[in-house]
């Protein structure tokens, strides 16, 4: 069973096809949210996600740009730019957002594994440390393997013994499709991030998604992805829509 994970695709979709046109052959496609807010095609990425199918958690971004809630958590910039995607979405779109489901999520396909947008405990936590990632591996009936998103950083966290690691994709290049491989050792529990499609933070402007693999064994594996993509036409759009300058900026600097 191969799993196509994606996350936090924010409107970007220059880097939505270009994940999809490096991603390999998969089973079911995972999506853990924000699949709107802050890039300028939140029309097009919705209609590009509805077509692809498969599993899809809310993320908070979806949840505010479809009037579910309110925007007083989110800062000047996040906030422009939802109140902007509001106006642009088709109403279609919008309905669609607001039907997503809260997670965490399970598929019946891939027992032992669970799907979340901020952390198994709240949609909206930033899983950033590994003692907020001790509290979450504390949290009782989760799986072993749980995909989350929203901090728009590659990478995540181990337990083992009572303890708990970060580990982060390390890549050759920085300007071309890369990979980096790891296997899920039996004992461990993991909390997985496959990074952002649509606006990287981790200093790699590239896009990022992952692909989850349960071999017949038993065995599991995770490869993480970074695939270059046309940066400057994202950009336009940004500024064509007179979005705050910084959203167009950041990307290049995967910050």
């Amino acid at each position: 069973m191969r799993l196509l994970i994606i996350s936090d695709i924010h409107a970007n979709l220059e880097a939505l096809e270009a994940c999809l046109d490096a991603a390999p052959a998969y089973d079911l496609l995972v999506n853990l949210g924000d699949v709107v807010g802050y890039n300028a095609s939140p029309n097009e990425v919705c209609e590009r996600a509805r077509s692809l199918g498969g599993l899809i958690v809310r993320g908070n971004h979806d949840r505010v740009c479809s009037g579910l809630s309110d925007m007083a958590d989110f800062n000047l910039v996040a906030a422009m730019s939802a109140k902007w995607t509001q106006i642009t979405l088709l109403r279609e779109h919008l309905q669609w957002l607001r039907g997503l489901p809260q997670g965490p999520l399970r598929h019946e396909d891939v027992p032992g594994v669970e799907f979340v947008h901020g952390s198994p405990r709240d949609e909206d936590e930033y899983l950033l440390n590994t003692s907020t990632a001790a509290v979450d591996f504390r949290e009782p009936g989760h799986e072993d393997t749980i995909f989350f998103g929203h901090t728009h950083l590659q990478g995540g966290f181990v337990h083992e013994d009572g303890r708990v690691q970060t580990f982060l994709p390390v890549y050759d290049t920085g300007d071309e499709i890369a990979q980096f491989h790891i296997t899920l050792e039996p004992g461990r529990r993991y909390l997985l991030n496959p990074g952002s499609i649509g606006q990287p933070r981790d200093g790699d402007w590239r896009a990022a998604f992952a692909l989850y693999q349960k071999n017949g064994d038993a065995s599991a594996e995770v490869t993480y992805y970074r695939v270059p993509y046309d940066v400057e036409s994202a950009q336009r759009r940004i500024f064509a829509g007179n979005l705050p300058e910084r959203l167009a900026n950041r990307l290049k600097l995967g910050r």
